[in-house]
């Protein structure tokens, strides 16, 4: 009985021996059977659109805030005391010079220069009369020197109550844009009181803005800075025209103005802009679009785009200093060079190493030279 459970024993262990050995050989027949399909499937392809790193000529710009100024501007005010007769002040309109705005009622200064042209006309009558006298010697000469200055007299008159009349018409003294005024027929004004203004309307338009010391002092008149304003308006490039030969001792700032010519862009007088005033010398450094360049735990990289041992191209990353960012390109300092290809268009699913496929190649349409900075 011991040797029949003994014999059993034996075969049991036989059995499962085998059944182990079968079991091992089919997991590695399976094994090698997957690596051979694998090493027969192709390897994963990203595809991506391309873009070459080019040289641009780059000037680093600072922003500042300046505020438009018409070349002439003025708070028009009457300077003699009276009752409006007429108004022609209409807001927003433009008006030529010697317009007539506001008419200050003048009937008694009409009536005294009706009769001061009477009086001048008796003393030059006198005058006259003196004179044929004075010929025949039937008068002195103090007489008739008495009679020309009772007519100078009477002219000096004529010429101040006229003068009265012009201050109470007030005109337009250049071609201007009326301002927002509240001024009504009968209403009575005393001296000086405030009517309205008049910004000038002309070929151009000053900006006057601030900037530190050292940047002021590497400007010069004639170089030209770019002015944008609020909302969509387009950018408007002006001239420097005057730096203020002083530096505010509290700031550190100089006051700079540039000027717009054509007003058909300028923002209106009295805006608020943001002027780009250029920095430093030219530069020459290598641009590339904007989407090719990913933030990444040790900073700004871009993935290169290079063949491998058998011409295939793969993902490279390279670390690199960004700068200043102009449309849709930004500057790179350093860590690219000129003419190499970077991922543009997709190269936020790449990874380092990875196989890609070209699809394509990302359009320069920019210009070789650019003056840029961030606002």
């Amino acid at each position: 009985m011991k040797r029949e459970n003994w014999i059993g024993s034996i075969l049991l262990v036989l059995f499962v021996l085998l059944l182990g050995i079968g079991l091992a050989s089919w997991k590695y027949e399976s094994f090698q059977s997957e690596q051979a399909a694998s090493a027969n499937q192709p390897e994963p392809m990203e595809s991506v659109t391309l873009a070459v790193a080019r040289v641009i000529d780059h000037r680093q710009t600072t922003t500042s805030i300046g505020t438009v100024l018409a070349l002439r501007s003025i708070t028009l005010k009457n300077e003699l005391a009276g009752t409006v007769r007429d108004v022609r002040l209409i807001p927003g309109q433009i008006v030529e010079p010697g317009t007539l705005l506001v008419a200050l009622d003048v009937s008694v200064e009409e009536a005294e220069l009706k009769a001061q042209e009477a009086q001048a006309a008796l003393a030059k009558t006198i005058l006259n009369r003196r004179r044929s006298l004075n010929q025949e010697l039937a008068t002195t000469q103090e007489e008739v020197d008495r009679a020309r200055a009772d007519l100078d007299v009477a002219r000096a008159q004529i010429a101040r109550t006229k003068a009265i009349i012009a201050k109470k018409t007030i005109r337009a003294p250049f071609r201007a844009r009326v301002g927002i005024a509240d001024v009504h027929p009968g209403q009575y004004l005393e001296e000086g009181t405030l009517l309205t203004t008049l910004q000038g309307v002309g070929e151009a338009v000053h900006v006057d803005f601030t900037v530190a010391q050292q940047i002021a002092a590497g400007l010069q008149g004639g170089e030209a800075v770019e002015v944008l304003a609020a909302g969509d308006s387009p950018v408007v490039t002006a001239k420097i025209v005057a730096l203020d030969a002083r530096i505010d001792p509290t700031t550190r700032n100089a006051m700079i103005r540039a000027r717009i010519e054509g007003t058909h862009n300028a923002p209106a007088p009295g805006a608020s802009v943001r002027v780009r005033v250029p920095v430093g010398p030219l530069r020459t450094v290598v641009a590339i679009p904007v989407s090719a360049l990913r933030k990444g735990p040790g900073g700004d990289q871009v993935f290169v785009i290079l063949p491998d041992k058998d011409g295939r191209n793969r993902v490279h990353t390279r670390q690199v200093e960004s700068g200043a960012m102009f449309g849709d390109e930004i500057v790179i300092h350093t860590g690219l060079v000129a003419g190499e290809q970077v991922a543009a268009v997709g190269s936020f699913k790449l990874r380092d190493g990875v196989l890609v496929a070209v699809a394509g190649a990302t359009e320069n349409n920019s210009k070789g030279s650019h003056e840029t900075g961030k606002p």
